[in-house]
């Protein structure tokens, strides 16, 4: 006997949103936000940016970053992409950001990092690698608004700033 799964949008007793509900068992099905994990990685007063191998936003530049994954600490996940996007082993110094980022439904947890090794090289979602020193950044370039918010607020952070950032007003 084979049990047929039907889920239609409905509000659960006790909730205030549609959620997606079996219409034949009753499981309600969560969607939530994706949590994205990267590093601001320095070495020597220089950034360590990738530029990406895949959409979206291919060929742009941004921090090594992205999903974590089941059963993975939040370092562990930063420290994995540092690993998987610029073949970068790094140190985490401490949690640098959290953004918000709702129209995407993520949120992102930004970390303060150093390289282990000066050694860097294109992971396979990276086109390339590089360290840029503060005035060398392609900001222009970069991916994401995430990427440049990070690297403000490591900035600020050198200048003194303290506590976690989120985001910008």
């Amino acid at each position: 006997m084979s049990v047929q799964i039907r889920f239609e949008l409905a509000t659960p007793e006790g909730e205030d949103r549609e959620r997606q509900v079996c219409q034949t068992c009753g499981f309600i099905n969560y969607v939530n936000p994706k949590i994205v994990v990267g590093s601001v990685i320095v070495h020597e007063d220089k950034f360590v940016l990738c530029r990406r191998a895949i959409h979206p936003r291919k060929g742009f530049w941004t921090l090594p970053a992205g999903y974590m994954e089941e059963r993975e600490t939040v370092e562990a996940g930063a420290a994995r992409e540092a690993m998987e996007e610029a073949c970068a082993k790094i140190e985490i110094d401490g949690l640098l950001a959290v953004y918000s980022v709702p129209h995407i439904s993520q949120v992102h947890m930004m970390f303060r990092a150093r390289l282990v090794a000066p050694e860097i090289a294109p992971g396979p979602e990276s086109l390339e690698v590089g360290l840029f020193a503060w005035d060398e950044i392609p900001w222009s370039e970069l991916a994401f608004p995430s990427a440049k918010w990070a690297l403000d607020h490591y900035r600020a952070w050198q200048n003194g700033a303290a506590g976690v950032f989120g985001n910008p007003a």
